[in-house]
């Protein structure tokens, strides 16, 4: 593959994946996908990276590149959350020899692709609408929960880097109450992830099947899924019911925290795989019943986020629009994100 002058390397690095694309620097063309591989076949993120980059000519090696990974992206100490992989963030860029390497939390480039994202990338459940300058809100089941948003800001926009997959989960009636309680025998924290992820599902089946008193067998994550919508086991059916409920339950919960009038995105690999099955589930309605704020809640689209690599376009525009810090010594080894503007504020957003 031919690789042009002034591209750079972007990457969605997640618990079980990682996908690897090469970018104009431009940002004005979409990712051109290269690779996605399975990550436990690589010892370390470096090893992963390395072999993306050693493919291609010496003389056409990108010299930049992006990484978006599913972790807490707060020092140059990164280590992911679901997967054994440990990394200093400038040690990799040396090791890699690049002249410059954004790290973005996965969930944190997602929020930046959203003022790229066309019409046939998305997929709205219920009702709504979105105001043009309103906060959004992304959030999404995948390996772990994600979650963050983009914020207006002067002359554009600014995306969060937030933690909020892991708040404690909260019940909204007694049986939920009961699938809590037996959750806490096994984890004394039960965060919203421990219940509505990828590694969540089979937690939450055990417990569904202990309260529900269904029959209990040990399925993974895509077993509970495809029995649920092959209506073969009422277990993983009740679990992914649940599931689709509770996820409206969070999601609601976070659009009233950041006020997210623009909307809320779904994304993560479980939520486009229910196709219909979502959309008849109690995800909106559980979106929507917040009381006196049902009215302000069932006002703001929710969206389904169906594109193939969404996060990969986040991490180009988040790329594209790095600077160094104004008057910092030595600022080229600490980039920092300025607010989307120009180019990517003239877009005008596809969902309203």
């Amino acid at each position: 593959m031919r690789i042009e002058e002034h591209t750079a390397l972007v990457a969605d690095v997640g618990g079980t994946h990682a996908r690897f694309a090469i970018v104009d620097e431009s940002g004005t063309a979409a990712p051109r996908v290269i690779a996605k591989v399975a990550c436990a076949n690589y010892v370390d993120l470096y090893s992963a990276i390395a072999e993306q980059l050693d493919a291609m000519p010496e003389q056409s090696r990108p010299r930049r590149a992006a990484i978006a990974v599913a972790a807490v992206v707060s020092s140059d100490r990164v280590k992911l959350t679901n997967l054994k992989w440990e990394f200093s963030v400038q040690a990799l860029k040396h090791q890699l020899d690049l002249d410059e390497l954004l790290l973005l939390n996965d969930f944190e480039a997602l929020a930046w692709s959203l003022p790229h994202l066309r019409a046939e990338d998305l997929r709205q459940v219920g009702g709504g609408a979105s105001r043009i300058r309103g906060p959004r809100a992304v959030i999404g089941p995948g390996t772990g929960l994600g979650v963050s948003g983009l914020i207006p800001s002067r002359g554009g926009w600014a995306a969060i880097r937030g933690e909020g997959g892991h708040v404690s989960f909260s019940p909204v009636d007694e049986r939920e109450n009961a699938i809590l309680a037996s959750v806490w025998n096994r984890f004394p924290h039960v965060s919203a992830e421990r219940l509505v992820s990828g590694i969540g599902l089979p937690v939450l089946h055990q417990a569904v099947c202990e309260v529900d008193g269904h029959r209990f067998r040990d399925f993974s994550t895509a077993e509970i899924v495809q029995r649920a919508l092959d209506g073969t086991d009422p277990g993983c059916a009740s679990t992914v019911d649940t599931f689709c409920a509770m996820l409206g339950t969070i999601a609601g919960n976070l659009a009233l925290t950041l006020g997210a009038t623009g909307g809320v995105f779904i994304g993560g690999g479980i939520v486009p795989r229910l196709g219909d099955a979502f959309e008849r589930s109690a995800f909106r309605e559980r979106f929507e019943a917040k009381g006196r704020f049902t009215a302000h809640n069932a006002a703001i689209p929710t969206h389904v986020i169906v594109a193939d690599t969404p996060a990969l376009v986040g991490a180009a525009a988040a790329l594209a629009d790095l600077v160094p810090e104004d008057g910092e010594q030595g600022a080229q080894e600490r980039p920092v994100l300025r607010p989307m503007r120009s180019r990517l504020a003239a877009k005008e957003p596809t969902t309203e």
